[in-house]
């Protein structure tokens, strides 16, 4: 996510906390896609289809909660829950993110965070979603990834990788951002990609990077829109990206990078999640 968010909850995320499943291509109740499947280069490792009956938490033994409403160090409003009313399966093979306006916890709005730290953490590998996103002012989705020793080198210097973010208010506007040592918040380094003619909110989309030693490139349902090297960093700034790194799935609502909702902004706000796959290259 785009935006100093991590300073507050540091010392807590010290203490947060690959159990590959059965490998489906396709999902059959799943909204059909034109995207092809990686290459031959790649090898599946790791996955969630969210498959389970409605109402069924994210998997415990792939995902845990962020719990809090601090504003994560961007100023959001939301305060996240463990709850199933904030994030749960829908019994049709997805995971849902449902941001919500209501009283709780001194906040005016609930969300959910989740991510792997702990259960899965990633050097390397094509990194992939299939997502239908929310929309609406002031409507923060993220799919994105965070190095795994941010509890002893703080934030940015674990590095941060952020697979997909937009704002609700602009939804055909996707963006891929690196946050490091020297580049990051505002000054992060990445590139945003309009999808001419595509509302990012009305269909399932697949966002993904594939990562190798000192690059990476992001893709919209297989279009390359960025590519990141070290040589591409600013001036004398520190490539940090070639070390383990956990996964994240959020919606925000408000913060640095959207700004407020207002009056046009319609709850409740879901993120779809049809799957979540990781690939690998074979040795």
């Amino acid at each position: 996510m785009t935006s100093i968010r991590l300073l507050p909850w540091l010392a807590a995320l010290g203490t947060l906390a690959c159990d590959p499943a059965a490998s489906k291509q396709t999902k059959p109740d799943a909204p059909p896609t034109s995207t092809p499947q990686p290459s031959t280069d790649w090898a599946l490792v790791w996955q969630d289809e969210f498959d389970g009956p409605a109402g069924t938490p994210p998997s415990p033994e792939r995902w845990k909660h962020d719990v809090g409403g601090g504003g994560w160090g961007n100023e959001q409003l939301e305060f996240d829950t463990a709850r199933p009313e904030n994030a749960s399966l829908d019994g049709a093979g997805h995971l849902v993110i449902t941001a919500r306006k209501e009283r709780y916890e001194e906040r005016d709005y609930t969300s959910a965070r989740i991510n792997t730290q702990g259960r899965f953490e990633p050097t390397y590998g094509r990194i992939e979603a299939r997502l239908q996103l929310p929309v609406g002012r002031g409507i923060w989705p993220a799919f994105w990834m965070l190095g795994a020793d941010v509890g002893s080198l703080g934030w940015p210097d674990c590095g941060e990788i952020d697979i997909m973010e937009y704002r609700g208010q602009l939804p055909s506007i996707v963006r891929g951002s690196l946050h490091g040592p020297g580049y990051s918040g505002g000054d992060n380094l990445g590139a945003e990609h309009v999808a001419a003619g595509v509302k990012l909110n009305e269909d399932f989309h697949v966002y993904a990077i594939e990562w190798e030693p000192e690059r990476i490139r992001w893709f919209l349902d297989g279009t390359m829109f960025f590519e990141a090297t070290p040589a591409r960093l600013p001036a004398g700034k520190k490539w940090v990206f070639d070390h383990p790194h956990f996964i994240i799935l959020n919606v925000a609502v408000g913060g640095n990078f959207v700004g407020p909702v207002d009056r046009s902004t319609v709850f409740p706000q879901q993120m779809k999640v049809d799957y979540v796959r990781v690939y690998a290259r074979p040795e």
